[in-house]
This record gives structure tokens, sequence and C-alpha cells, in this order.
């Protein structure tokens, strides 16, 4: 089997339209001997900041000395990106050979699994072929019911920042999607939370009280920021002193600490031999694309994966941060099922025009439609520009020194931005 057979083995069925469960990851698991019984897991859920999460976790641990394993969705540009060993992505040969492993047992089975679930079972081999010490595993879509929940009990489950979204699968209400997403904790698990709102917290004490699962969440108070700029920022967290963090952004700040906890409870509760060296050296070494990522400086091109209001809360209180009282050229692309009014409306302080695109994505709102709504929404003029690319260098075009060119909305451009300017690992 080559790579392009291997796709088409992947995404002969989708992941959107089809039910959460876990009796195909499971069956399928079971026929290929269940591998994942053999690995130590780091399960990481939530809404925003899990990815980020992941690749500081993977990053340590692989300077600490493990070979470690980071599963991710979805992804950027390619998807080898999905599944890495210390750091390095599956190669095209690899990922062949797996899906000539897997579709054999696949197609003994009455309910096929789903495009992720075969991401997911693929994956799962993968790490306990290369003999992962330890695996970085993060959630799809909630947590109770996700593919990747098929495993035993983890080291760490780690929960991020926890807001609506997939309301329709997951539950209309902050408690309901907490609940979910508290499914991965399992008894014989430690659990790490970002601290949050109250209902949430309460969710996941309630729930590690019942599976008897100690808790730890991060301290806010603990948190202090001593610089940020462009390329990077330095802050300090409990007995931490001047960390340098290459990641920017006041929730990246906020996804350290969640990850310096867990790393804690690692050494403390897990045996892990993790040297503060490798802490260090990780936090201020890790690149996480699409996380209000700079690509150029002269005119400033930043783009950042911010999907849901959640996440572009976020984005601007990076914009009030690094660029205080600044206007910019907006280009946005963003799936229909996504609450993108609020999001148009979050962002318009900040434009003197947007650039509306439609993303790689059979799920994403025309281009021409998002131009009409941001118009109806802000009175803020907005252009079509087509794909994403198309978009981009309209946006682009007449950019000088002093200019900004901001792009959200969507994961599912970000790849094709970085790639236009010569961005693709």
């Amino acid at each position: 089997m080559n790579l392009s057979e291997a796709l088409d083995f992947i995404h002969a069925t989708s992941w959107q339209g089809s039910r959460l469960g876990l009796e195909r990851i499971e069956s399928l698991m079971e026929l290929l001997g269940n591998p994942q019984k053999k690995l130590r897991f780091i399960h990481v859920a939530g809404t925003n900041g899990k990815g980020s999460v992941c690749a500081m976790l993977s990053e340590i641990l692989t300077r600490a000395g493990y070979t470690t394993g980071l599963y991710t969705s979805p992804h950027l540009f390619r998807i080898n990106e999905r599944m890495k060993v210390n750091g390095a992505d599956i190669s095209d040969d690899e990922l062949a050979r797996l899906a000539e492993q897997v579709k054999p047992l696949v197609e003994k089975m009455a309910d096929p699994p789903t495009e992720f679930e075969r991401i997911t079972a693929m994956a799962l081999l993968y790490f306990q072929q290369k003999h992962c010490d330890v695996v970085v595993l993060e959630v799809g879509l909630g947590g109770r019911l996700d593919s990747t929940n098929v495993i035993d009990a983890p080291d760490v489950a780690v929960i991020t920042n926890i807001a609506l979204e997939h309301t329709e699968v997951l539950g209309d209400t902050l408690e309901k999607i907490a609940g979910e997403k508290s499914g991965i904790i399992k008894p014989g698990t430690d659990v790490v939370l970002s601290a949050q709102t109250a209902e949430v917290e309460a969710v996941v004490r309630r729930t590690c009280e019942e599976r008897g699962c100690a808790l730890r969440i991060t301290d806010p108070k603990a948190e202090e920021l001593r610089t940020c700029e462009l390329d990077g920022q330095t802050l300090d967290y409990r007995d931490r002193r001047d960390l340098r963090l290459r990641l920017i952004g006041d929730y990246q700040f906020k996804n350290a600490a969640v990850v310096l906890d867990t790393v804690d409870v690692l050494k403390e509760r897990r045996g892990y031999e993790i040297p503060e060296s490798a802490v260090r050296s990780g936090l201020s070494a890790v690149v996480w694309p699409g996380r209000f990522e700079v690509l150029q400086r002269d005119p400033l091109v930043l783009v950042d994966g911010a999907h849901n209001p959640d996440g572009v809360t976020e984005l601007t209180k990076c914009l009030r941060e690094y660029l205080p009282g600044r206007k910019m050229t907006l280009l946005m692309g963003v799936m229909a099922d996504k609450d993108y009014a609020d999001m148009i409306c979050m962002m318009a302080p900040f434009a003197n025009e947007f650039v509306a695109v439609t993303p790689e994505s059979h799920r994403a709102l025309p281009a021409e439609e998002l131009r009409e709504r941001i118009e109806t929404l802000t009175g803020i003029s907005a252009r079509c520009g087509g794909d994403v690319k198309s978009g981009l260098a309209m946006a682009m075009a007449g950019k000088g020194p002093g200019d900004i060119v901001c792009a959200f909305g969507s994961l599912y451009q970000v790849g094709e931005i970085r790639a236009y300017f010569g961005r693709t690992t």
C-alpha cells in the first residue's frame, strides 16, 4: 500500500455525522491485540488549549529522556502531523504500512470505524510498535465517548479550559460539557484541572471523589507574567521563577501552569524522573503552529486558530496586550456550525476591514455569506476573498511597514496560510 491508498482507506468514511461511542474502536483495538494496553498515557481534554498543553508536555518529556508519543488533531498541513514520536512526524512509508495492517481488520467489521477511529487505532498501534515510554493523547471531541477513551486509566488525566462547544452533542450547559470531558477520569488516575468557573470545577471535583482520584487545580494567584513580547514571554509559577515560554499569549501562560502542575504530579505520584533543565528547555523551545503565531514582521502577519467565542476572547486579549490601540485587516474564515456572529462582533473593534474566505472543508461557511454577515453585524467594510490563498493575497495587497494582517476563525485554514509564507512544518 502506498500513501495515496492509505489516505483513501482513512478517508473512506467520515467523522462528521457519525455517532459517538466506544463500541467500534474497542472492537478494532481488540482485533489489533489491544496495543494501547501496553502503553502509559497522559490524556488531555478541554475546549481550548489542549493542543498546546500536549505539545509542551511532549517536548518536556522528550527532553527528559522518555520516548514520547504525541497524538493530536486536526492536522494543519499533512495528516502525518497527528502522530509524532519525540517530535518527529510519522513517515509516509510508516503511515502506509499501518494502514495496510489495519485495513483487513476493518473490512471484517460489520459496523465500519469512522475516519477518526481509524486514525486513532493506527496511532495507538504505531506508538506501541515504536516502544513509547509514554504517550500524550489529545481528545478529539468531548471525552467520555471519544475514541481516545479506549485506553485504560492514564497516569494523568488533564482537563484544560472548558467552554460551550458542540452543544448538540455534548450538552447545552457548562456542567453537561464538563461531565462529558470528565469521562476521561478513571479510577487509578491522577487529575490536573485548569482553574476556571465554579460550576466546572464542581463537576470535575465530584467526579474525582466518586472515582477515588486525586485532583490538583492550577492556582491563578501563583501565576505572574514577567515579560511579554512577540518573540516570547517570561513567567513565574508557584516555586518556579523566570520560565521562558516561546509561545505567546495570556492563554499560553495559563496552559503552561497546567503543564507545570502535570509535571509535578508525574514526578511526585507516578515516579517520572523529569529534571528541571528539561522543564525549562522544553518550555522555551516548544512551537505549536497557528496559536497567535507571527508569520511575518513587516508588515506584521499573525495567524490564530481561534474558532469559537472562547478562543476569540483569548485572541482579543492578546491583541490588546501585544498591539494596544492598533487597527488591522482581519482575514476570517469559519465553519458554518460555529458561533461566528459572536466572533465577528468580538473582533470588530480591531478591524480596519475584513476579508472573508472559505476554508477547505465541507463544513465551511461560504465567503460571500460570511462577508454579508460581517457587514450586517458591524457596518465595517468586508471583501469576499474566495478561497484562502486568494483571500490572503487580497488582504496582503498594498500592505507595508506598520500594517497588520490577522487571520483567524478556523484551524482548517491555518495550514494553507502558513504555507503561503513558506511554513510547512
